[in-house]
């Protein structure tokens, strides 16, 4: 077969990814990895900023799955983490890949650009702090034919598998089969577990079973061997939660400071959902970036000026119209000011006063 060159017409908003990282590193990388370093790279190169939740979100992932991403790379000493006094991750550090001796000095390609809200880079759960290990300690072996039929002809399998396909309105495949006795066989989820599991992920907008999988693993990891316990584990952020994600066009899991707003704007400042749901709508008006940020100023604003009823936003939205309107003076110096702001023929009242 014949050799091809490859071009490119130009290297405009181009992102660099060293040809040591394609040679050396890609090939030992899996793709959570891959995909979340050079995203990274891509967010530097824009001096842009970012979140673990805004990662897990964008490529489907859980917030676990870009935490061990990022512990993976800062072992092969291609990033740095650095954490805060709470020991919350707060910035990132991409590395010189020549930069191999362990002892050697850190040196920075650039700074990301952070988010506003406590200096921060990335927010962090206290759960993702643990160190995971470079390999899943739930891995997905490979199940053979014969092993797939003998799974389909348990008697509960049937069950599980009907239940599964009315969840997600499809007919499995022999990888989601397979998947599903992954979670009996290796998890040791009963079908009950396998049950909840999958409705939990389709409530959520999330059919895709790479997800499935990812929450099923970190259900593991978590002890969880019943519906109760998954049930415990989701109800840490009430159903508010879940609603203002939403509304802010946010489908994953909350992160600790998203649960911590919210629970803000409820217990403290005693909103209403319907209150809470308008300052969302606006603020997805506004901007598509530090959401909850913009919408916790509106808030605060709003419990500031006494706020108990919508009724309440629209006197308010009246108040600001008026004081942003110059009110009519009626003063001499009111009505010559009035009187010099208006759009006059100057040239035209020359000549009528000269014939006069």
């Amino acid at each position: 077969m014949s050799r091809f060159t490859i071009y490119q017409d130009n290297y405009a908003d181009a992102t660099i990814v060293s040809n040591l990282f394609i040679d050396e590193y890609m090939k030992e990388a899996n793709d959570a990895q891959l995909k979340i370093y050079l995203y990274l790279l891509r967010m530097m190169s824009a001096h842009l900023s970012t979140s673990v939740s805004d990662i897990a979100d964008k490529f489907n992932h859980t917030e676990k799955d870009v935490m061990r991403a990022l512990k993976y790379w800062e072992k092969n000493r291609l990033l740095s983490l650095e954490y805060d006094d709470a020991k919350n991750l707060s910035g990132i550090r991409l590395l010189e890949m020549s930069d191999r001796k362990p002892n050697s000095d850190i040196v920075a390609l650039a700074p990301v650009v952070p988010i506003p809200t406590k200096n921060a880079i990335f927010s962090e759960s206290p759960a993702l702090e643990k160190v995971a290990p470079e390999k899943p300690a739930y891995e997905k072996p490979v199940y053979s034919l014969d092993e797939l039929k003998e799974f389909k002809n348990r008697e509960e399998t049937a069950q599980i598998l009907f239940v599964a396909e009315q969840y997600l309105g499809k007919t499995l495949s022999a990888g989601e089969i397979k998947t599903i006795l992954f979670f009996s066989d290796k998890l040791k989820f009963s079908a009950d577990l396998i049950d909840y599991l999958i409705q939990y992920c389709v409530d959520k907008g999330k059919k895709d079973f790479r997800y499935i999988e990812k929450v099923a693993i970190s259900w593991a990891e978590e002890g969880i061997t019943t519906p109760k316990q998954a049930a415990k584990s989701a109800r840490k952020y009430d159903k508010t939660v879940y609603d203002v994600m939403k509304a802010l066009g946010k489908t994953s899991t909350p992160t600790n400071t998203e649960a911590a707003f919210v629970t803000k704007w409820v217990k403290e400042y005693g909103f209403t959902s319907d209150i809470i749901m308008e300052a969302c709508n606006r603020t997805v008006l506004a901007t598509d970036k530090h959401r909850f940020e913009y919408a916790d100023s509106i808030l605060t604003s709003w419990y500031k000026g006494n706020v108990h009823h919508k009724a309440d936003i629209k006197l308010l939205d009246e108040t600001y119209s008026r004081r942003r309107t110059p009110a009519k003076s009626t003063s001499p110096a009111g009505q010559f000011n009035q009187f010099m702001q208006t759009d006059y023929d100057f040239d035209a009242l020359e000549r009528e006063l000269l014939s006069n």
